[in-house]
């Protein structure tokens, strides 16, 4: 469990938009995730510790660090069980996006920081959470928050950590998955891309991600599907199509099996428009 303040805002196909915010305080092992976003997205640890899992590769972490998720990876992060770690993030997208990530020297490759300043970013989400209104000047202001929190980034330490639990074929395969997901995916196909048997390539991904590669493969169909519910104005049919389901109705009831509601319902609750 988690106590949090967050926002979701529907992106506006601009140079740069403010698509999430948010400050969590996490309970003993609370986990988030498998999932998967259609932004850029930052978290910056302000206590504690935790552990935050992309492509196989799994990073620990602790207060002071920061760590960038880009589009469409599938990523998994959980608290310590003696030490919870709390934080704040915030996700963006827009033509600028990549660039300035890409200027912040962060990336998927490398998406691990260091800064000491603490305060300002934490005040820079602070501020968006009492700006969180549809009107232009909220707009702006989280604008402004938020290239002061690039700012920070910008002058904070680059890290490579050591990782464990990679494997070349299962990363291979996870790239390979994220970047068909719109198509009707098979196991076989999946482990022939790598050059390998179906049998011993389940057993490998499985033995790395915790799930066999159809289990993987249908749960990075489910969470893309929920934050594009949440960040874009796509329309139920296209997010279906797009996160490779063959009909709007596949997506509606497998959504509705593990929420409880269907994705039009949950896009308004998590808008406020109830």
């Amino acid at each position: 469990m988690e106590q949090s303040f967050s926002v979701n805002i529907p992106g506006g196909g601009r140079q740069l938009s403010v698509n999430a915010f948010g400050h969590s305080v996490t309970m003993p092992c609370h986990k988030y995730g498998p999932a998967v976003r259609p932004y850029y997205l930052i978290h910056y640890i302000l206590e504690g510790k935790g552990e935050f899992v992309v492509d196989g590769i799994d990073y620990k972490l602790s207060a002071g660090k920061g760590f960038l998720i880009e589009p469409d990876y599938q990523t998994i992060y959980t608290a310590d069980r003696e030490e919870p770690w709390t934080y704040v993030w915030i996700g963006f997208s827009g033509a600028d996006a990549e660039r300035i990530v890409s200027s912040l020297g962060l990336s998927q490759e490398h998406p691990i920081f260091s800064s000491g300043e603490k305060e300002i970013l934490e005040s820079c989400v602070a501020g968006m959470l009492s700006h969180d209104g549809r009107s232009t000047a909220d707009a702006l202001y989280r604008l402004a928050m938020l290239y002061l929190f690039f700012n920070t980034v910008a002058e904070a330490d680059r890290e490579e950590l050591p990782c464990r639990d990679e494997n070349p074929y299962v990363s291979q395969a996870i790239a390979y998955i994220r970047n068909h997901i719109e198509e009707p995916l098979r196991t076989e196909a999946v482990a022939g891309h790598v050059g390998l048997n179906r049998s011993y390539f389940s057993t490998l991904f499985k033995r790395y991600t915790g799930l066999s590669p159809l289990k993987y493969i249908q749960k990075f169909r489910l969470t893309k599907a929920q934050h594009l519910l949440e960040s874009s104005r796509l329309s139920v049919s296209a997010i279906a199509y797009s996160c490779g389901y063959q009909q709007p109705e596949s997506l509606i009831k497998i959504f509705h099996q593990h929420y409880g509601m269907s994705p039009a319902a949950y896009r308004r609750k998590m808008l406020g428009l109830y």
